[in-house]
């Protein structure tokens, strides 16, 4: 199986991230998609009440794409969702003994190297790394090349949307229309979610 990991805090998921997920699925032909929402992601400050209403969003964004899947592998272990673990329990669940493909911003792969097992986790990951700002060059990344990172950049074009941006729009009372996910906005509605 030819396996891509999308993990992220997702809080809330976004249009965006099915677009970066359906272009991936298309564009490097994998058979899955594995969305991978973080229990309690070590890098930010995040209501861990909010933690189930994650999942449950990106089951809810994802029920009826083909090829995509959701695992709450990281709920199950509990604790500070460390990428390095979950790649190991990863790679014994579906037998993996190459590198698993890892979906990834450039505002978080420019500081990959301060993650928990990096020198480890480097070894057991492809990255596919997409544009998160509109002035992106390639050779800004360079130093991780140098330190053993595999990485690639994903040729699909920025696209300016942000769960910040929707989190501080729903709290000022505004449309989450940048969400594009009925769905998911009927949820965040009926749950009282960043009010």
């Amino acid at each position: 199986m030819k396996l891509c990991v999308f993990q992220g805090t997702f809080n809330p998921i976004h249009r965006v991230h099915i677009k970066v997920a359906e272009f991936a699925l298309k564009h490097y032909g994998f058979d899955k998609i594995l969305f991978i929402p973080a229990y309690l992601p070590p890098h930010k400050e995040v209501d861990n009440n909010l933690a189930n209403h994650r999942l449950n969003m990106v089951r809810l964004a994802i029920q009826d794409i083909p090829g995509f899947d959701v695992s709450d592998i990281e709920f199950k272990r509990g604790g500070k969702s460390y990428t390095y673990l979950t790649i190991l329990e990863l790679r014994k669940i579906y037998g993996i003994t190459d590198k698993i493909n890892f979906l990834i911003g450039t505002d978080a792969f420019e500081k990959i190297d301060s993650w928990y097992e990096a020198d480890k986790l480097k070894e057991l990951l492809h990255f596919i790394v997409f544009p998160r700002c509109t002035d992106f060059k390639p050779e800004d990344y360079s130093g991780l090349k140098a330190m053993g990172y595999d990485y690639e950049f994903a040729p699909m074009e920025y696209i300016d949307v942000s769960s910040t941006d929707i989190r501080n729009n729903l709290i000022s009372g505004k449309s989450v229309n940048n969400l594009e996910l009925p769905q998911v906005a009927e949820y965040i509605k009926e749950n009282g979610l960043y009010e």
